[in-house]
């Protein structure tokens, strides 16, 4: 059983999304927070698998509580729930930790997949947010981001091929007879090499400099 906090800052907002994981036998809303404050409070207290929350609350944002989860290294992931489709917002996000970014608009089917992505070491983008996020300028464009990329392994380039594919850490673990922590230590030996911070800065880049084809 997947459990979940919501945290928005709208009653009626909070209520239709419990009624929607309400529907799904594996997920249980264990707590509802109207602000980032309180939301980062039960999440310290019940520790839920996955944290659901608005971006714009009262007092912390739903921003700044996904990056507190992230340094205090509480095990919660979390998914950011928002009418907001800005690349900027979104990236910032995924920086602050966040393993999913859903729209609004389309949470009666991603919501779900976001949140059981979520608990499984995934991410999950709204579609809209992924394509904004892969044509988008990369904010640090121009000489360093064409330059050649320091060399990667041919371990290294599967990972990397599977990791622009969509596959969770899990998922390249067993495709590669590895562990998830071997996984995890190629990430960010790819995101060093290739000078990003998130996943999704990890996939673009490696797709302008020709390093991963997602059609193959």
């Amino acid at each position: 059983m997947i459990r979940v906090v919501i945290a928005d800052d709208h009653r009626l907002v909070r209520e239709g999304i419990h009624a929607l994981l309400d529907k799904s036998d594996d997920i249980e809303v264990v707590g509802e927070a109207g602000d980032g404050a309180s939301a980062l409070a039960m999440v310290k207290e019940l520790s839920p698998d996955v944290l659901v929350t608005d971006i714009s609350m009262p007092g912390l944002s739903g921003l700044e509580a996904a990056a507190q989860v992230t340094a205090l290294g509480i095990p919660t992931a979390v998914v950011v729930l928002t009418m907001h489709a800005e690349e900027a917002l979104a990236r910032r996000a995924l920086a602050n930790g966040a393993r999913g970014y859903v729209l609004k608009d389309s949470v009666t089917d991603e919501l779900l997949l976001a949140i059981r992505a979520a608990r499984r070491g995934g991410t999950y983008l709204s579609p809209a947010v992924s394509a904004a996020l892969l044509t988008a300028p990369y904010p640090s464009a121009g000489a360093a981001a064409d330059a050649v990329p320091a060399s990667l392994t041919p371990r290294e380039q599967e990972v990397l091929r599977l990791i622009g594919h969509g596959h969770t850490n899990r998922a390249i673990a067993d495709a590669l007879s590895i562990s998830i922590k071997t996984v995890e230590r190629h990430r960010t030996q790819l995101m060093a090499k290739l000078d990003v911070h998130n996943l999704v800065d990890l996939v673009r880049v490696a797709i302008r400099r020709g390093l991963i084809d997602l059609d193959g």
